[in-house]
């Protein structure tokens, strides 16, 4: 995950991108690892995400769509308290 904080004058809310290269596998396999990442964020950045913050998931080959949905939530959750120290 990487974040950044807008410059002023931007837009409000909090903005999240989602990005699986072929890197991941096949279209199925993207789909899949992408679907995964947004719900992690439907359920993580409403909790702990900054207002003005622009976030971006990365789906990761043989992690991002293996890995139990509880792990997943909570890498997400530690990289979030990194991002705001």
């Amino acid at each position: 995950m990487q974040g950044r904080k807008r410059a002023g004058g931007e837009a409000s809310g909090i903005r999240v991108g989602f990005t699986c290269s072929k890197k991941v596998g096949n279209a199925v396999a993207r789909n899949r690892a992408k679907r995964r990442l947004r719900e992690v964020a439907r359920i993580v950045l409403p909790e702990l995400g900054r207002d003005g913050w622009d976030y971006v998931l990365v789906g990761r080959k043989d992690i991002t769509g293996t890995l139990p949905f509880d792990t997943l939530i909570a890498d997400l959750r530690r990289a979030m308290t990194k991002v705001h120290g």
